[in-house]
């Protein structure tokens, strides 16, 4: 069947059910989201002389819900522009509606017998082969749909979204034994490639795969806080980045969550087993005491942690769950955590860890890191069938760095079972006969290939052709050229791809050397370039620490020479004889958003958050951004008609001075940093394949390196208009002093220094112009304390 979801419907507009309509709209599919009918009228309506049958108030709640997207922070919407995508409606009048989608997914209370009320009401107004599913996420997805129709039940499965739907990668599927294969196929395909997820196949068990396991261990952690003495702020400091888990560890994650969440989802899991496992679901008492008081987490104000203003200024306290009042907060350091301080990665600090026997550090994390281990094992078969399915729905679900088979790996297996038994611990039986057999590691690598263990032996694990792993790669390709800031690799296809690994991946010399012996190799011997890599943020801009350093020292030959290699390599790739097509992500800031500028195209993630921010270290950006970005917004005017050329001027003077940056691909493109020849990809995984395809169709439709070309530039008259702007900001008291010598610089630049507007200028030119202002920038001693501050804070001064 040729099935395609061009429209679909949300059941519920709570935090999640409004979460997960924002998601569908950032994908572009136009969503009707429907809520309950509110039975009283609130002051204003009364006011305002409404009664109950105006559809304003029948449809508040969902309309409400629907504003409110707007003010959440993250932003749950990829552009402000995509509310325009959901509509709103209520169950009691607008059911009939659903005739007219593709999808309909149920997001109402967690109650067994009020999702099969709606369910009934769904299966009489949905057309025909529609595809129906519950975001629930633990109650049976087969005990909803038992008494709806045929047709209903093979196109009904469980799709669980982790909160916030934007951000969070995972989406647990879940069919019932009446889901037709098709179906659960296509939902698994349309999971990955359209809404950008990491799609898991679970089991019909309670809370599926990532809340049972994620669950289970935040308790086990909370008791054994309880019972050997140690702080919530002593927790949090080793079983968070230390252990390869996010910077929440386990009771920021619980404030972030809501405890009221959380309990609940424990709750559904205690009341569905028995015997030790219940012990472990079972809520500590002081929790149950949180919940009463309201003490929730960040929705609440305080939690496990309370935000307080002091003498000293704001400080957090935790809660001591003895006396449930607010202290100091804890931190452990012992010689363990020093030792995996020291250690390179999260494998190597969770080794150094739970090998620190007689260390208090040490023997928190093993103690709580042992029973989950053993626990995943236990449920292997009963809650997915295979490891990588477990592991996948750790990392996307929970954020960490590596699934608890992947953690078993990393501190030896056989050597960590003979641990645990001599502690008395039962390790199921399949690991015992596993490691009979002479089998040591759950995971092992062949020729580039991945292998898992899996009832006896090892089977390959298979990979989507688009999650082009660069890591993968690397150890069955030989890399064609590498230094300490970057490889240039064969991504195959007739495509290279280079890639940054330097610190942060911030541009230095090793990584412009690296740019000018790829566009050189590259048109000798391939189709095209991609530039890209798979760090945790795509360039955080250039080394500033270099930068600084050079300034203090007065080296500002070596620091001229620097931004001169830097501008002349964005040159030599704009004008390649073959095209190079950048993959921006996630921080994609100052130098990084340079080297994506000249690019002949741009195939941006969706999480790509892109500016040029080097005012808020006291410069401007010297490697051409200045100079690019103008030419973008050029490039973007209507052919053959006349535009303000001081509009497009004053445009991007605003967006570099100050120092904007996109929230989404959408919004870079918004900011005028993507254009029409410019992409996004959904998923992130896909981003290097979709670039790669975009360097392909390049080639193979008859590419001709771009022609050089003057530039209109607005002069002395423009910028006297830019900087009117900028000092009435100024007298404003929202631009600083040595703001205002920041924008003087830059406005010099866009304008084209001192000519009349409408000349006409090279490129080479405006490079100058804008080398010798950042020049002159980086000798301030005010913006040196700027980039000081930057390095030192991880954020920009003010001064």
């Amino acid at each position: 069947m040729n099935r395609k979801i061009k429209r679909a419907a949300v059941l519920g507009s709570g935090v999640m059910g409004a979460g997960i309509a924002a998601h569908l709209a950032n994908v572009g599919i136009p969503t009707l989201m429907l809520d309950v009918v509110p039975n009283e009228l609130t002051d204003k309506e009364k006011k305002q002389g409404l009664t109950l049958e105006d559809p304003r108030v029948r449809n508040r709640i969902a309309a409400s819900n629907k504003q409110a997207l707007k003010k959440q922070k993250p932003s749950p919407l990829a552009s402000q522009s995509n509310l325009d995508l959901i509509e709103v409606g209520n169950f009691s009048d607008d059911m009939k509606k659903l005739g007219d989608v593709d999808w309909v997914i149920e997001v109402v209370v967690e109650n067994l017998d009020i999702k099969k009320k709606v369910f009934a009401q769904v299966d009489e107004n949905r057309k025909e082969g529609a595809i129906i599913s519950s975001n629930t996420s633990g109650i049976s997805i087969e005990a909803m749909s038992a008494e709806c129709s045929e047709d209903f039940r093979k196109h009904f499965l469980g799709t669980h979204f982790f909160n916030p739907p934007r951000y969070l990668k995972l989406l647990e599927v879940i069919p019932t034994k009446d889901t037709d294969p098709d179906v659960l196929s296509y939902m698994k395909a349309f999971g990955e490639d359209v809404l950008g997820k990491g799609v898991v196949e679970a089991k019909d068990t309670p809370n599926f795969i990532a809340n049972r396991i994620g669950t289970y261990g935040l308790l086990v952690t909370v008791q054994q806080m309880l019972k050997d003495g140690y702080s919530v702020g002593e927790v949090d400091s080793v079983t968070g980045p230390m252990i390869g888990r996010p910077k929440s560890a386990t009771f920021r994650t619980l404030d972030v969550v809501g405890l009221d969440t959380f309990i609940h989802v424990a709750n559904n899991v205690y009341d569905q087993v028995d015997g030790e496992e219940k012990k472990v679901f079972e809520v500590p008492t002081f929790m149950k005491s949180m919940l009463e008081k309201g003490w929730l987490g960040s929705k609440s104000g305080q939690g496990f942690f309370l935000k307080k203003r002091g003498e000293k200024g704001s400080e957090i306290l935790q809660l001591n769950p003895e006396t449930l009042e607010y202290e100091q907060r804890g931190k452990l350091k012992t010689k363990a955590t020093e030792m995996a301080k020291q250690e390179k990665g999260s494998k190597r600090k969770l080794k150094a860890l739970v090998s620190a026997q007689d260390d208090r550090a040490g023997d928190l994390v093993w103690s709580v890191v042992k029973p989950v281990l053993i626990y995943s094992a236990e449920l292997l078969g009963e809650i997915a069938d295979d490891i990588p399915s477990i592991d996948e729905a750790m990392r996307w679900g929970f954020g960490w760095e590596l699934g608890p088979f992947e953690m078993w790996d990393a501190i030896g297996l056989r050597s960590s079972v003979e641990r645990m038994k001599s502690e008395g611990e039962t390790v199921p039986a399949w690991i015992e006969q596993m490691l009979e057999n002479g089998d040591e590691a759950f995971y092992k690598k062949e020729n580039g290939n991945v292998y898992f263990y899996h009832q006896g032996s090892y089977q390959q694990q298979t990979f989507n052709p688009k999650n082009i792993n660069l890591k993968r790669l690397k150890e069955s390709t030989e890399v064609i050229k590498k230094n300490a800031g970057a490889s240039l690799i064969d991504l195959g296809d007739g495509v290279a791809g280079l890639e940054f690994h330097s610190q942060s991946n911030a541009i230095g010399l090793d990584i412009i050397q690296m740019i000018n012996f790829a566009v050189d190799h590259v048109d000798d011997h391939y189709k095209g370039l991609v530039i890209g890599n798979q760090g945790k943020n795509f360039c955080v801009g250039a080394n500033l620490g270099m930068i600084l350093m050079e300034a203090q020292d007065f080296n500002f030959f070596e620091i001229e020479m620097v931004v001169k290699n830097f501008q002349d390599a964005m040159l030599k790739m704009k004008y390649s004889d073959k095209p190079v097509v950048a993959a921006p992500f996630g921080m994609t800031l100052g130098g990084g958003a340079e080297v994506c500028l000249p690019a002949d195209a741009i195939q941006a993630s969706q999480e790509t958050y892109m500016g040029l921010v080097e005012a808020g270290v006291g410069l401007i950006p010297g490697g051409g951004g200045n100079k690019e970005l103008y030419m973008k917004h050029l490039r973007n005017m209507p052919k053959g008609v006349d535009f303000d050329l001081q509009k497009v001027a004053n445009a991007v003077f605003e967006k570099i001075a100050m120092a904007k940056v996109s929230n989404s691909g959408e919004e870079a493109r918004e900011n005028g940093f993507l254009d029409q020849m410019d992409q996004i990809s959904m998923n992130g995984d896909h981003l290097l394949y979709d670039a790669k395809q975009k360097v392909i169709g390049l080639h193979d439709s008859g590419y001709q390196a771009p022609k050089r070309t003057k530039v209109p530039v607005v002069g002395e008259q423009g910028y006297a208009t830019m900087m009117l702007g900028a000092k009435s900001l100024a007298l404003s008291g929202y631009a600083s002093e040595h703001d205002l010598k920041i924008a003087e610089k830059l406005a010099y630049v866009l304008a084209g220094g001192r000519v009349k507007e409408g000349t006409l200028v090279d490129e080479q030119y405006l490079l100058d112009l804008e080398r010798e202002a950042f020049l002159s920038l980086v000798g301030e001693p005010k913006s040196q304390a700027r980039m000081q501050h930057m390095l030192m804070k991880g954020k920009p001064l003010r001064n």
